[in-house]
């Protein structure tokens, strides 16, 4: 059963003010500008998380950005902001060799800074919650595994997953960590410098400069080898979103975590749940494609709201 239905009211910010930040230095670069979060807003998530018994959760990027894994649209910080650059197509991913050559060329030496972060605040109070029986499913949209390593159970990856790689010939599944090594062995020369790394873990070079770099096959069959990752332009599967349908369904609240929802695969989820009546609750830096379908939206940094809050 949902919750009592109010229309959506953007509580407690304080504007022209920077909230005092917990934020590491060394990652606030990918952090956007969030207001001061003064006591209504806090204690009207409060209130909204302490009447729901079956939470459903939805995160996105902003959720990482803590961890100082950028995102793609924040304003002034997100990857589209900063570079001219996007991500690859999945239609260029499958048909071109050379395409997946310069892909992989890039993920190779972006992975090492990639794979090394680490949970922040809002992944570990959302496990939590979880461990406290307040979330009965969260789903993100990320593909940096940091909810797992969190220790997340009741979770859907519903992009997939960065740290596993799959083969389009058989299907099996491997680790990206034994990619690596296969990289280094093939290219044990191989090796460019470089700094920034995308919210998916490539980073930047030119196309010339992976002409010689060396792409392995599937062990098993020799085929294509492809990030266990939904890349933009391909759909996500549908028993996934059936079964995240079915979940949703079981709930009595939604939280929105670091999502501007811009993408419909996340989207749909809000539409369905406003169809249940469901209330739906948002916590986000900027604007949302769902704010005209939310009780409320509060401005802020996830990791410093989620982090004290507590459940009743």
């Amino acid at each position: 059963m949902g919750l009592p239905w109010r229309p959506l009211a953007l509580c407690g910010v304080a504007h022209g003010k920077r909230a005092s930040s917990s934020v590491p230095t060394g990652v606030r670069s990918f952090v956007p500008a969030s207001s001061l979060i003064d006591a209504c807003a806090l204690e009207r998530l409060q209130a909204f998380l302490s009447r729901a018994t079956r939470l459903f959760v939805i995160t996105g990027a902003g959720i990482s950005t803590e961890s100082g894994i950028p995102d793609y649209r924040s304003e002034g910080v997100g990857l589209y902001a900063r570079t001219d650059r996007r991500p690859m197509q999945y239609a260029e991913f499958i048909r071109s060799a050379r395409s997946r050559q310069r892909y992989w060329a890039r993920n190779y030496l972006g992975w090492p800074q990639f794979s090394s972060h680490q949970p922040n605040p809002a992944h570990l109070a959302l496990q939590r919650w979880e461990q406290q029986g307040k979330v009965h499913w969260l789903v993100t949209q990320n593909v940096d595994a940091l909810h797992s390593m969190a220790g997340n159970q009741r979770l859907t990856e519903l992009h997939g997953c960065s740290h596993r790689v799959l083969c389009l010939g058989c299907g099996a599944v491997s680790l990206r960590e034994e990619l690596q090594k296969r990289f280094k062995a093939l290219n044990p020369e191989w090796g460019i410098q470089t700094d920034f790394v995308a919210p998916d873990g490539d980073v930047f070079i030119e196309d010339e400069q992976a002409l010689h770099f060396r792409v392995p096959s599937c062990t098993d069959c020799g085929g294509i080898l492809k990030p266990e990752v939904t890349f933009f332009g391909d759909t996500v599967n549908r028993g996934t979103v059936q079964f995240v349908h079915e979940r949703l369904a079981e709930s009595d609240a939604v939280l929105v975590a670091g999502s501007s929802l811009q993408v419909y695969s996340g989207y749909r989820f809000i539409l369905a749940a406003v169809e249940q009546k469901i209330p739906v609750a948002i916590l986000n830096i900027g604007p949302t494609r769902a704010d005209h379908l939310a009780e409320f939206r509060v401005s802020a940094r996830c990791g410093e709201v989620l982090s004290v809050l507590q459940l009743h």
